[in-house]
């Protein structure tokens, strides 16, 4: 800072005692305004200027050295400031009345600095909050709700509604079942569901009961089993043993149909991978001379007269022939 000061001037011609009102050297605030403004500028002038504070402070005499030094620098611009100021002015730097010292970094330090900064750092918090509560609210339409709502629907179908209906599925194919085996065949897949259940696994319990259904439906019809003799389609084969060539197990190909010539699917039994599939075709084993028999049949003019080779009762899941079978069946040939 150099020597010429920016400061309030005040009337030189006035005297000193009129000019300038006591100061409490303790207490500025409690001076005239113009003193506490001199004693204010007397500081910053001890504080600029280094100089003076280096070459007096260690002097023995330094606070007059000080007030004397200081009366100097006014004078030579121009400015009466009475000894008591100066000498004020020089209490007033020891004592760092006008210096301002920063609060310690306390908590609520830091939290009021959070405050007073809060145009820089509330706006992009406030869209950093808005776009996270959008993408939570996004997240909770979009995925978390349906999944709940998913979760709460398996509960309830695994715990209420599929058993249930598997009940009622096992209830109503068994008012239908009038044979041992078909009663036993009902509980074997009414059981297979119930495991299903009990490992929620919902698709394994939906097919039992929809396997069900079919028994009931199936259960309910007369059917008739005949041999497909139509062009194109086979009506018979035979398998050869692969260990010894010469034995050959014959089958004829047959189907189930209703009164009105309808084709029925039934749960047929495969002797050869000993896997059961609901189909409209299979093929029943006979000995060679029904097999023949049938053959020479149909080789007199492509039709198969005596075509019906048995019957599925009401009441009952599988056929009973009217031919000599072995007892055994294929679902491929």
């Amino acid at each position: 800072m150099s020597d010429t000061l920016a400061t309030q001037s005040t009337d030189t011609g006035t005297p000193e005692a009129d000019a300038i009102a006591p100061v409490d050297g303790a207490d500025a605030s409690s001076g005239n305004f113009d003193d506490v403004m001199l004693a204010m500028d007397v500081v910053d002038t001890l504080r600029h200027r280094e100089r003076v504070l280096d070459k007096e402070l260690s002097a023995e005499a330094r606070e007059q050295a000080l007030v004397e030094r200081l009366k100097e620098i006014y004078k030579n611009q121009g400015i009466e400031v009475p000894d008591r100021i100066l000498r004020d002015g020089v209490k007033a730097l020891e004592e760092k009345r006008f210096v301002y010292e920063p609060p310690e970094n306390t908590f609520s330090v830091r939290l009021a600095r959070l405050y007073i900064a809060r145009d820089r750092w509330l706006k992009p918090f406030a869209i950093i909050f808005g776009l996270a509560a959008f993408g939570a609210a996004s997240y909770q339409f979009a995925y978390e709700a349906p999944r709940q709502a998913r979760i709460e629907a398996e509960r309830v179908e695994i715990g209420e509604t599929l058993p249930q209906s598997l009940s009622a599925a096992r209830d109503a194919a068994l008012n239908a079942a009038e044979t041992p085996a078909a009663r036993a065949a009902i509980e074997t897949v009414y059981q297979d569901g119930a495991a299903a259940l009990e490992t929620a696994n919902a698709g394994g319990a939906r097919s039992a009961i929809a396997e069900l259904a079919a028994m009931e439906d199936v259960l309910a019809k007369e059917l008739t089993v005949r041999v497909i003799s139509r062009p194109g389609e086979m009506s018979g084969v035979f398998r050869v043993h692969d260990d010894d060539p010469s034995i050959r197990n014959y089958y004829l190909i047959v189907e189930a149909v209703d009164a009105r010539g309808r084709v029925q699917a039934l749960r047929i039994a495969s002797e050869e991978d000993q896997s059961a599939k609901r189909v409209s075709a299979w093929g029943v084993r006979v000995p060679e001379g029904v097999f023949n028999r049938v053959a020479a049949d149909k080789r007199d003019d492509q039709i198969i007269q005596n075509a019906v080779v048995g019957s599925k009762l009401r009441g009952a899941l599988t056929p009973d022939y009217a031919i000599e079978t072995a007892g055994g069946a294929i679902l491929e040939w």
